[in-house]
């Protein structure tokens, strides 16, 4: 049992992250400022409004809380939209993160979970990509995720803060018991946008190129459930209260589908057909990005429990039909 300071607790998978600890008997506060979070999304715990980039605010929450440990996931994540507006992407992603990092050397708070990205890699150049793979990143997100690994380097050898970086590469699905879910404005994310289309919300999914070289000409991701995302941070607090030094571990199934089997799969666990548009590929798109999570289960002992692509689908249908109220 601990106190654990969850950043951007009110979002998607910060609230499963809260949700998870909660049970887990932990002591959570939640640091929002609901620039794209929601309140509704945090099940518990104490909730405190402010932005990391504000240093006194947060000076005054480690003062009020004795925090053992943070978790950071307050990071935009629209790829698309930190090529058209990088500035706000090093500002809050990097320049937030740092404020957070002071704040927390400030208070004597020695251990930090961050939330990252397989888009440290960028193109791959083989697959499955481990932790060793070069970090290329091909995009502004991609690029403030690698600076704030960095920057975590620098402060372990500075001030003692040890870290561990969770590469995730596609978050997916809902909380089982349907109570959380995801939601982003704008939507981005593959399976809640088909699932959009399945419900009736969105007249069409569009895929985006079926000239690949995959089995059926679509690109391959490897998705993993968000629960088991919090899995291995809750994993992740528990190496470092062990002493665990400053690392990376990639998060994945290490199983790849397809856009195609994601879609088909869609509509056997919805039992509804959708309008599907196809259009030439996207600037950037690789064939295939799947994890390889060796070194998680090899020293997290972590095992993701949700592998299965209907498991994952069918826990955000039930979040899409219950949210958003659709017969």
């Amino acid at each position: 049992m601990s106190n654990i300071l969850v950043v951007g607790g009110a979002g998607y998978i910060g609230s499963h992250m809260v949700k998870h600890l909660l049970a887990g008997g932990h002591s959570v506060v939640v640091a929002d400022n609901f620039s794209t979070g929601f309140r509704d999304a945090i099940v518990g715990g104490t909730a405190v409004e402010l932005d990391i980039a504000d240093g006194a605010a947060l000076d005054a929450l480690f003062a009020a809380h004795r925090i053992d440990a943070v978790l950071h996931f307050a990071s935009f994540i629209a790829v698309g939209e930190s090529v058209t507006a990088p500035g706000k992407y090093y500002q809050n992603n990097v320049g937030a993160t740092l404020s957070l990092l002071q704040a927390m050397v400030r208070a004597g708070v020695t251990q930090f979970i961050f939330s990252s990205t397989a888009a440290v890699y960028g193109n791959p150049r083989y697959t499955p990509l481990d932790e060793i793979h070069p970090k290329e990143p091909i995009n502004p997100y991609g690029r403030t995720k690698w600076m704030v690994e960095q920057i975590l380097h620098d402060f372990d050898t500075a001030h003692g803060v040890r870290s561990v970086s969770l590469r995730y590469f596609n978050a997916a699905g809902a909380d089982p018991a349907g109570e959380l879910g995801e939601r982003h404005e704008p939507e981005t994310h593959l399976i809640p946008l088909i699932l959009q289309a399945a419900s009736g919300r969105r007249k069409a999914i569009t895929v985006f190129g079926r000239n690949y070289s995959t089995p059926d000409g679509t690109c391959i991701r490897d998705y993993i459930h968000v629960n088991d995302l919090a899995s291995a941070h809750a994993l992740a607090l528990d190496y470092l209260a062990a002493g665990g030094y400053s690392t990376a571990f990639n998060l994945g199934n290490g199983n790849g589908f397809s856009v195609q089997e994601v879609i088909s799969t869609a509509k056997k666990v919805t039992g509804r057909d959708f309008t599907v548009v196809d259009a030439p590929r996207r600037e950037g798109d690789p064939a295939i990005l799947i994890a390889d999570a060796t070194r998680a289960r090899a020293l997290l002992q972590w095992q993701p429990r949700y592998g299965d692509l209907a498991t994952i689908i069918s826990h955000a249908w039930q979040w899409e039909l219950k949210f958003f109220r659709q017969a």
